[in-house]
């Protein structure tokens, strides 16, 4: 089977990466680059086949790791190369399943996913939906593709928008509040390299705590907040000031707007 990536920027290395550090054949493997440069960079670094768009177009799954601003372009230029039979699947933000099918032949099987960026050091989680013409041998083709990088689910279409808001740009959240907290460690009077130590770690330990047990995160909480102590305390200021309310607000947000990112294309 012939996986064609088109789009080169760090989703689609990443991708092309992890497939290869999984164990796929290089010479099953092509990109759609236009750039000269960073397509020598990519046959030098990896030993992958790079051609045009429109011979990559050709593979028999044609991954689209573009922007969701870029996606009608790409659609005009590789769609009267696409035939019944392929699988394409889309890294997209916000474009639906229903506006892809509309630039390309009918017959031609469609997969949304929602990576994250995790997928950098194969913890990635990708959440994954069938178009109109997709069954389950093309989403085991798409979850085959995705594993390579971490973990993937099966949702419903309608619910993307949630998954984009809360995995997909989740993990700016967290970076959001690992540079908080280390600003704090800075501001409460500790180096800022023994600050940053100190937030990374209790961020990756929490994080191994939480899938390790499978217990739920407010119990988990719980066991770390004496009555009357330091992180009841803490606890408290961060309820002052709404910052769950904060967090909802912020992800619903994202969803409005991957919802809106297709409105250009339906």
């Amino acid at each position: 089977m012939t996986v064609a990536i088109i789009g080169a920027g760090v989703m689609g290395e990443t991708l092309l990466s992890g497939l290869i550090r999984g164990g796929r054949d290089v010479a099953e493997l092509m990109v759609g680059e236009k750039r000269p440069e960073r397509a020598a960079e990519l046959r030098e670094k990896y030993g992958v086949t790079v051609v045009a768009n429109t011979e990559a177009a050709q593979a028999q799954t044609v991954v689209l790791v573009v922007k969701p601003q870029d996606m009608a372009d790409v659609l005009t230029e590789i769609g009267p190369v696409l035939r019944p039979g392929q699988l394409v699947v889309s890294l997209a933000a916000g474009i639906t399943t229903r506006a892809i099918e509309k630039h390309i032949p009918d017959g031609v099987a469609v997969v949304r996913v929602m990576p994250n960026t995790p997928a950098l050091v194969d913890e990635g989680m990708a959440a994954i939906s069938p178009g109109s013409h997709c069954d389950d041998e093309h989403l085991a083709v798409a979850e085959a593709l995705l594993s390579a990088t971490g973990r993937v689910v099966r949702v419903p279409e309608k619910q993307q928008d949630a998954v984009t808001a809360i995995s997909g740009s989740g993990p700016a959240y967290l970076f959001f509040v690992v540079e908080a907290m280390i600003e704090a460690g800075v501001h409460l009077g500790l180096p800022r390299t023994t600050a940053t130590e100190l937030v990374v770690q209790t961020v990756v330990g929490s994080a191994k705590l939480l899938r390790e047990t499978g217990t739920h995160p407010t119990v988990l909480r719980e066991q770390v907040t004496s009555p009357g102590g330091t992180t009841a305390a803490a606890i408290r200021e961060l309820e002052d000031h709404k910052v769950r309310a904060a967090f909802i607000t912020a992800m619903e947000a994202a969803r409005d707007r991957s919802v809106s990112l297709a409105e250009g294309m339906d």
